[in-house]
């Protein structure tokens, strides 16, 4: 298991994050193939999903804007690897819901590839929202 210290593109990409820290953009590939769905909820999720950095940087700014508008607090990660640069992601996080206006925390997994130190393939879940 590859702890929250661990220097994977998939913990630096989420922990760039947590710090609204951009140069996490480096380490998305130009041809990222990514999804985020959430178990049994009626989120509109249909825009969080894109093929290209271009459109994953519009993602990520709406998910700022509408999700994360005062960020995230990572509270545990790790990762377990599949091999050939594939990773199965385990965190929880804390943050204040922009949509639902309500402090929540959440366990998500991801499923991801990188390639280089750039992330290809990502697929969130949203197990669990609690408020």
């Amino acid at each position: 298991m590859i702890e929250r210290q661990g220097d994977i593109a998939i913990h630096q990409l989420l922990n760039r994050f947590e710090q609204g820290d951009m140069s996490l953009l480096d380490l998305v590939a130009d041809d990222i193939d990514l999804r985020i769905d959430h178990y049994k909820d009626d989120a509109n999720t249909d825009w969080q999903q894109c093929t290209n950095k271009s459109d994953f940087i519009a993602v990520l700014t709406r998910l700022g804007e509408e999700i994360f508008p005062k960020g995230t607090v990572i509270n545990t990660l790790s990762s377990e690897p599949l091999g050939d640069g594939w990773y199965i992601t385990t965190f929880d996080q804390s943050f204040w819901y922009g949509l639902a206006k309500k402090d929540v925390q959440s366990r998500t997994y991801i499923v991801s590839h990188e390639l280089g130190g750039q992330i290809d393939y990502f697929r969130e879940n949203v197990s669990t929202l609690q408020y």
